[in-house]
C-alpha cells in the first residue's frame, strides 16, 4: 500500500503485492483497488499490482472534474509504471479498466504485454450506459452494509442469478464505506459531472481505432453471459479483428464478472502465458 505523485500534484494511491509476473488491475468507473479482491486469491503466485484513479478510493480528488476521463488517466497508468520502474504490465482491465487500456494500446503499445478486457468492447451498450448514469454520483440510500447488500442481491439478481448474499455483502464494503451518518461513496460524486458534460461535447473517440492497435499485442476478453454492456456481436467483431483473441463468456454473470470464475481465470492465464 502506496502513494504517488502524477505530474499534476495528485496523489495517487496504488496496492504492489507479490513477486513474479506483473499484472496491473485497473477498476470500473466508480470503483478501485477493492474491487479485485475476489480475484486475489487466484493469483497469488504473481505481481498483482492495483490502482484507484483520481477521485476514487483513497486517491486525491481532482479540483478539476474534467480531469476524470479515459485519457488522462491512461496517463497516470504511465506515470505508475514510471514510479515502479516496469518497463511493461500485462493490463487487466475491469469495465472503464478497459477503455484505458485500449486507449495505451494506441498510445504506448510498448508497455503492454498483454491485455484482459473484462466486460468491456468498443461499443458500449446503451442500456448499461443508462442503468450507470441511474446511480453514478448519487448516495446510497442504505444506511448499513447489510442493508445495501440486500438491496444489491435484489438487483442484481436478474443479471447475478443465485449469487449469494455474502458476496453482496462483500460487494457492498467494496463500494461503500461506513460512516455515522450512513454509508458514503468510495468516490467524487463530481464523477457525473464529468460524464454528463464530456458527453455533451459529443467529442467521442472512435474505440474501434483504439482496439484495432492491440492486434499486435495478447489480448483476452471476458464477456458476461447476461452483460448490457457487451453484447455478443460486439464480441463477434472483436474476434474478426484480432484474430489471436482469446476469449470466453461466464454464465449469470452480468457487467461485470468477479474474476474469479473458471472461465474468468482461464482467459488471464492464457494471456499471461503468452505475454510471458
Amino acid at each position: 500500500m502506496a502513494n504517488f505523485q502524477t505530474s499534476d500534484n495528485r496523489r495517487l494511491y496504488f496496492e504492489d503485492a507479490g513477486t513474479g509476473q506483473p499484472l496491473l488491475c485497473l477498476a470500473g468507473l466508480t470503483r478501485c483497488s477493492r474491487d479485485f479482491s475476489f480475484l486475489a486469491p487466484h493469483v497469488t503466485d504473481l505481481r498483482m499490482i492495483t490502482m484507484d484513479y483520481r477521485g476514487r478510493g483513497q486517491s486525491d480528488y481532482d479540483p478539476d472534474y474534467m480531469n476524470y476521463n479515459v485519457l488522462r488517466e491512461a496517463h497516470d497508468v504511465i506515470e505508475l509504471l514510471d514510479h515502479l520502474e516496469l518497463d511493461r504490465a500485462t493490463i487487466l482491465g475491469t469495465s472503464r479498466g478497459g477503455l484505458i487500456a485500449m486507449a495505451l494500446a494506441a498510445s504506448h503499445p510498448e508497455r503492454l504485454s498483454g491485455v484482459v478486457l473484462n466486460d468491456i468492447g468498443p461499443v458500449v451498450g446503451a442500456v448499461g450506459i443508462a442503468r450507470i448514469m441511474d446511480y453514478v454520483g448519487k448516495k446510497p440510500v442504505s444506511k448499513t452494509h447489510e442493508q445495501a447488500a440486500a438491496i444489491l442481491q435484489q438487483f442484481m439478481e436478474p443479471q447475478f442469478p443465485g449469487v449469494p448474499y455474502d458476496v453482496w455483502r462483500k460487494q457492498a464494503e467494496i463500494q461503500y464505506h461506513a460512516t455515522e451518518a450512513g454509508l458514503e461513496l468510495r468516490y467524487d460524486e463530481a464523477l457525473r459531472k464529468a460524464l454528463l458534460e464530456q458527453a455533451a461535447t459529443g467529442a467521442t473517440p472512435d474505440m474501434w481505432l483504439f482496439y484495432e492497435a492491440l492486434k499486435k499485442i495478447p489480448t483476452g476478453v471476458i464477456r458476461g453471459g447476461n452483460s448490457d454492456i457487451l453484447d455478443a456481436p460486439t464480441l463477434a467483431e472483436m474476434h474478426q479483428r484480432h484474430p489471436g483473441l482469446i476469449s470466453a463468456e461466464v454464465p449469470d454473470r452480468g457487467h461485470v464478472p468477479f474474476l474469479d470464475e473458471p472461465q474468468s481465470l482461464q482467459v488471464i492465464r492464457a494471456i499471461l502465458e503468452q505475454a510471458a
